[in-house]
């Protein structure tokens, strides 16, 4: 299962370029998340729509807002900023849901709301350290690599409990659950399997101290599998072309090798 509504006639994500488009686009979305959550009983109000604008010119972002979109996702760290900068005259909270290096955690201290990505202690010291001096804190979901793929961020699975016993050092740090991507697949068994292993190892986490994980949310599912991740369990789904429309690169190029 996964979107297909909102397609062109080629089979692609439709761009929206008024406030008018993304009203529609982004209530396809919502239509679908509540379809996929009463599918296993779920109440639509749990999952959180996260609306992903990588690559997204600043004039379109602004249409999204007026459309009711007031916290984004970005992948890049430099984007965001500059993003988080030409737009601080409105009201975005920005999730940085990329890849991070630590010397760019002072750059996500300065303006993110949220961190998705967290997957080495490095960078959860460095990004501790800059909120401490900007008297600030940071909710972060922590990445697995539930594909088992070489080429993905996020730490192997049997590391995260030791990383999640690690991280009440770093008090600034508020952590609200875990994040993963499914293997790029048209599989759909293959893709669910990922989003399974995920919940899995929250409902392991929490068992085993539930301090640890926080709400024990999870951030998982994009525009081509986010009804399977609902059906799975996420919290947060990140959505981007569905919303935004077709993009000039393909997702590999951000997923992760760039990230």
């Amino acid at each position: 299962m996964s979107v297909d509504e909102g397609l062109d006639h080629n089979g692609e994500y439709s761009t929206a370029e008024n406030v008018e488009d993304f009203r529609i686009n982004i209530a396809e979305v919502n239509r679908r998340i509540a379809s996929a959550a009463e599918r296993v009983g779920r109440e639509p109000g749990e999952i959180e729509l996260l609306p992903v604008s990588k690559t997204v010119p600043q004039e379109r972002i602004r249409a999204a807002v007026a459309a009711g979109c007031h916290k984004l996702g970005e992948n890049k760290v430099q984007e965001a900023f500059r993003k988080s900068d030409e737009m601080a005259d409105l009201d975005i909270d920005w999730a940085v849901i990329g890849h991070l290096q630590s010397n760019k955690a002072r750059d996500v201290a300065k303006f993110a709301s949220e961190f998705q990505a967290l997957d080495r202690l490095k960078v959860a010291a460095a990004l501790d350290r800059r909120l401490e001096a900007a008297g600030r804190s940071l909710d972060v979901y922590v990445q697995v690599n539930t594909s088992a793929e070489e080429s993905k961020f996020g730490m192997p699975p049997e590391e995260l409990l030791g990383f999640l016993r690690e991280l009440p050092q770093f008090p600034t740090l508020k952590v609200q659950g875990l994040m993963t991507l499914a293997v790029f697949s048209s599989d759909i068994d293959r893709v669910r399997t990922c989003f399974q292993r995920l919940r899995t190892l929250r409902d392991q986490a929490q068992e085993t101290d539930p301090e640890l994980i926080g709400s024990g949310k999870l951030s998982m599912g994009m525009s081509g599998d986010y009804e399977v991740a609902i059906e799975e369990g996420a919290n947060c789904v990140r959505v981007g072309q569905a919303i935004f429309g077709r993009r000039a690169l393909p997702d590999s190029y951000y997923w992760p090798e760039n990230g």
